[in-house]
């Protein structure tokens, strides 16, 4: 296999020193700074303290920039990316439960296919169902759970 040169950094790899970091996102090091005391980021840290900044943080910091500069408070930047958030976990539940129910489904076919043609043939775990004599009730009681 050949190589085309150094792979690239995973996303939430933290490569960036805060003078690059600020360089790609345009923004000034002490706003970077800024924007961590208001826990709007967090960066990761070198054993010595450094901030490291991953190519997920400065996405996160081009967003923050755009959405301050196009008006809005850092509560509504921070209310925005709260709720981006919640969206993105409740699209991965979705994803997991879809997934879930498709098994669950092909579980089912599965057991289906398994099972005798003749119904007759079919084991049942449903209780058997007898005709009343002509005249007689039949009683169901129902214990109430409460």
């Amino acid at each position: 296999m050949v190589s085309s040169g150094p792979t690239p950094p995973a996303p939430d790899a933290a490569v960036y020193v805060i003078s690059v970091a600020a360089e790609l996102t345009g923004l000034h090091p002490q706003t970077l700074r800024s924007y961590e005391r208001l826990g709007l980021i967090t960066p990761g840290r070198t054993g010595g303290g450094g901030r490291r900044y991953s190519h997920r943080d400065i996405e996160l910091l081009r967003l923050i920039s755009d959405l301050t500069s196009s008006g809005i408070g850092i509560e509504g930047v921070r209310r925005i990316l709260d709720l981006e958030n919640q969206v993105d976990a409740l699209r991965l539940r979705n994803q997991e439960l879809v997934a879930e129910i498709e098994a669950t489904r092909e579980a089912l076919r599965q057991a289906l296919s398994r099972r005798p043609a003749d119904p007759a043939a079919r084991p049942s775990n449903l209780p058997v169902l007898r005709q009343p004599l002509t005249g007689q009730s039949i009683v169901v009681w129902r214990r109430n759970r409460g």
